[in-house]
């Protein structure tokens, strides 16, 4: 199944332009320094930003946010690590699940410059053209640190039966309350009697 395929028969109901006027933006180095004399502010500031070094922040209003690792995780076997491209989409079947196998996706990403707002997972897979499933998580807002986030998945269940064995194509988004995309792939994978 070809990308222009996949995202011709994906349907973005929360994609559609819901634009509402927050008022301007400031940079994460103009927010902590603006009303510093006001305790109250300072507080409650340090208190949801944690303990950042405002010498790191950036001088940028758009937040990074970028992926170092995605895993799946199955008590059957060893966590199965997947490369994050750097550019484009994973070359041939990026993995294979056991039928009928317990999992967690486990994501760690990196956050610099700025706050990011309502961090969004959207998963879509398709089988044959037709959608078999579709999986939307808010992850959260995160500040930027010198730390990575892990963000843990709630555990599903593979499919299993001779129906549900073969190709699967699927396509992975990560977008902000801006509709802001920080990682978008699509993929193949296989679901097989046993792991490979």
């Amino acid at each position: 199944m070809s990308d222009s395929s996949v995202a011709a028969t994906e349907d973005d109901d929360d994609d559609v332009d819901k634009k509402i006027d927050v008022g301007p933006q400031f940079t994460l180095k103009e927010q902590l320094e603006k009303d510093k004399d006001d305790e109250s502010l300072r507080k409650w500031k340090e208190q949801l930003l944690g303990s950042i070094d405002i010498s790191s922040v950036g001088e940028t209003l758009e937040p990074e946010v970028k992926f170092l690792s995605l895993a799946i995780k199955s008590g059957d076997r060893d966590d199965i690590i997947l490369p994050v491209p750097e550019t484009g989409n994973p070359e041939g079947l990026w993995f294979t699940l056991k039928e009928g196998s317990r999992y967690r996706l486990v994501f760690t990403f990196q956050v610099n410059h700025n706050i990011v707002s309502g961090l969004k997972y959207t998963n879509t897979v398709w089988k044959t053209g037709i959608k078999v499933d579709s999986t939307k998580e808010m992850i959260g807002t995160f500040s930027p640190q010198a730390e990575p986030y892990t963000h843990e998945m709630p555990e599903e269940t593979t499919p299993s039966g001779l129906f549900a064995r073969g190709t699967y194509s699927a396509r992975t988004k990560f977008v902000d309350d801006d509709k802001k995309s920080y990682l978008d792939i699509s993929y193949t994978f296989d679901i097989r009697k046993d792991w490979l």
